[in-house]
């Protein structure tokens, strides 16, 4: 993996966040009565491996530390970011909480609500994860310990391009539409997406937007939280360009993306689609919704296409890194377990219980499934990574952006509409 690749707006300090609430006193220490110790842990993992990851890790920890319990609770990724705000505002947040960086960590570190982890992680942690580290540094201090890195691009099932006459990855967008029709001739949805959920559709937008975007400009969103440069709307007309030609299932806009068979995961799962875009958790999810329960055998990955006219650096892509942070009044186990979470071993078990990229450069070797490979290949040869725009931007402001695109994705909705939706929220 390329140490030397800095994700776009994450170190930057995020000027104009929305105060979340002050840090409030109640939630308690941790502290039981008998000196024992209770973390309370959110993570977003609520079947199969990635469940029974936690359970072994917090019971390993507490194996390893006589005298602490960790209790878990496994919260809906969709339910995630509005339960964790509605806990940090009532002042009885979890010890431990999913954070992706960005924006939506700023917001938090503002409030006075994460604790300041930048002397707290052991010099191995820091030696492993690398640059992965700078996703959760606000002000030049760090809050988060990241345990995945999840770069996004085009998943496939290889065997629907196969019978459709693709023969190759679509380089371009040109190259995508042609490859579309092609599939569109078997009978099968081209491409999966879960707009239901808003920010599958919203990811469009954004790789759109990075193709149309100089790095300078994504850097400066970080800060300035609007849409005032050309590329915007560049990246909503391709964008809009590309719906006309129906590249994606039928019911698009009821569909979710990862729950059930019915879902754009569920749809690459089962061969009802050949593609899907998404970030790099989603062997994982695809696993679980095979019929067997076990990896698509024929699961494949390309970057997303270039797109012409634009300011982007070729190569360049659209991600995000899952970590977590400690509430700021969590006990002093809390980042003991932060550290023990990106030892070797539990990166490793991590990297295979959730078929995804670990964060440690010395987990790395679990990584086996192809399709991952190729993103990994991608990832360390990319000349920039850049969050994803919800996550830059913070929750409020990314919220009326995804709202926004699924508009646009609905026929309601327009280039500019995205442009003056975000304008709108950030002035607010």
């Amino acid at each position: 993996m390329n140490t030397r690749k800095i994700l776009a707006g994450a170190a930057l300090a995020v000027a104009g966040t929305l105060a979340l609430g002050g840090c409030a006193a109640g939630g308690g220490s941790g502290q039981n009565a008998d000196g024992s110790v209770t973390l309370t842990l959110w993570h977003n993992s609520t079947t199969g491996d990635g469940k029974k990851y936690w359970e072994d890790t917090a019971a390993a920890f507490e194996a390893a530390n006589p005298g602490v319990t960790v209790e878990i609770q496994a919260v809906q990724n969709e339910e995630m970011d509005g339960k964790l705000q509605t806990a940090l505002n009532s002042g009885d947040a979890p010890d431990l909480f999913m954070a992706r960086g960005g924006g939506k960590l700023a917001d938090i570190v503002t409030a006075g609500q994460a604790m300041d982890l930048t002397d707290k992680i052991t010099p191995e942690a820091k030696t492993a994860l690398g640059s992965s580290l700078s996703a959760f540094e606000i002000d030049g201090k760090n809050y988060g310990m990241p345990v995945a890195v999840l770069p996004s691009g085009i998943f496939t099932s290889q065997d629907l391009l196969t019978a459709a006459g693709v023969t190759s990855a679509p380089a371009t967008i040109d190259e995508l539409e042609a490859a579309n029709a092609k599939i569109k001739a078997t009978g099968v949805a081209p491409i999966a997406v879960g707009a239901k959920d808003a920010w599958p559709a919203a990811h469009w937008y954004y790789n759109f937007a990075l193709r149309a975007c100089s790095k300078d400009v994504l850097d400066s969103a970080a800060s300035s939280r609007s849409f005032d440069d050309p590329c915007w709307l560049k990246a909503g007309e391709d964008l809009e360009s590309f719906l006309a030609t129906a590249p994606f299932n039928e019911g698009f806009l009821t569909t979710a993306a990862q729950q059930g068979a019915g879902s754009s995961a569920g749809l690459l799962a089962n061969k009802q689609a050949a593609m899907e875009l998404m970030g790099a958790w989603d062997p994982g999810v695809i696993a679980s919704l095979t019929p067997d329960e076990k990896p698509l055998p024929d699961l494949g990955w390309f970057p997303f296409p270039e797109v012409p006219g634009g300011d982007g650096e070729p190569g360049a892509m659209m991600g995000g890194v899952d970590g977590y942070s400690c509430w700021v009044n969590a006990p002093a186990q809390c980042t003991d377990f932060l550290n023990f979470l990106v030892n070797q071993e539990n990166q490793e078990a991590y990297a295979t219980a959730f078929q995804t990229l670990p964060a440690s450069s010395e987990a790395q070797g679990a990584v086996t499934t192809p399709a991952l490979q190729s993103v990994l290949e991608a990832y360390s040869e990319a000349p920039y990574v850049s969050v994803w725009l919800d996550t830059l931007y913070g929750q409020n402001v990314g919220n009326a952006l995804n709202v926004a695109v699924v508009d646009m994705f609905a026929g309601k909705g327009s280039p500019q509409g995205i442009v003056d939706a975000v304008n709108a929220a950030a002035s607010r």
